[in-house]
C-alpha cells in the first residue's frame, strides 16, 4: 500500500469520505504531519513517528493511533456511541456513525503527546 491519498483514491465514495475525514482532523491538529506508513499502513507521520492510520475492513473502519494509551484517553467519551466499537489499540466505526471531531482531536492530540515525549 502507498500512501494516503493513494489508499483513498481506490476507496468506494462513503468510505472515503469517511477516512478523510478523519485524516482531515489530524491534519487540522498536526499540520506538520506527512504521508508515510506505520507498520505497513498508509499513516500521517509526524516526528518521524506513525501518528495515525485509517483502514477499510470488511465490517468496519478501524482507526489506528499506534497506542493503546491513546484509545484509552477517549475510550469513556465513545462509549454508547452508535456503531462504534473500542478495543486495546483500535477504534471501528461505521461510515453512518462518525467519531466526533472533538474526540478525534483529543486522539490526535493524546499521540503527539506521546510522540513529542518519546
Amino acid at each position: 500500500m502507498g500512501t494516503v491519498d493513494d489508499y483513498l483514491a481506490e476507496l468506494v465514495p462513503a468510505d472515503r469520505d469517511a477516512i478523510d475525514r478523519v485524516y482531515a482532523v489530524a491534519r487540522q491538529e498536526v499540520p506538520e504531519a506527512e504521508q508515510g506508513k506505520g507498520y505497513g499502513m498508509p499513516a500521517l507521520v509526524y516526528a518521524g513517528k506513525p501518528l495515525l492510520s485509517v483502514m477499510r475492513a470488511k465490517k468496519h473502519i478501524g482507526i489506528y493511533p499506534f497506542s493503546p494509551d491513546a484509545v484509552a484517553a477517549v475510550a469513556d467519551a465513545l462509549a454508547g456511541h452508535p456503531g462504534v466499537s473500542v478495543d486495546k489499540g483500535t477504534i471501528r466505526f461505521q461510515p453512518e456513525h462518525p467519531i466526533p471531531d472533538g474526540v478525534l482531536e483529543r486522539l490526535v492530540r493524546t499521540r503527539t503527546a506521546q510522540i513529542d515525549g518519546d
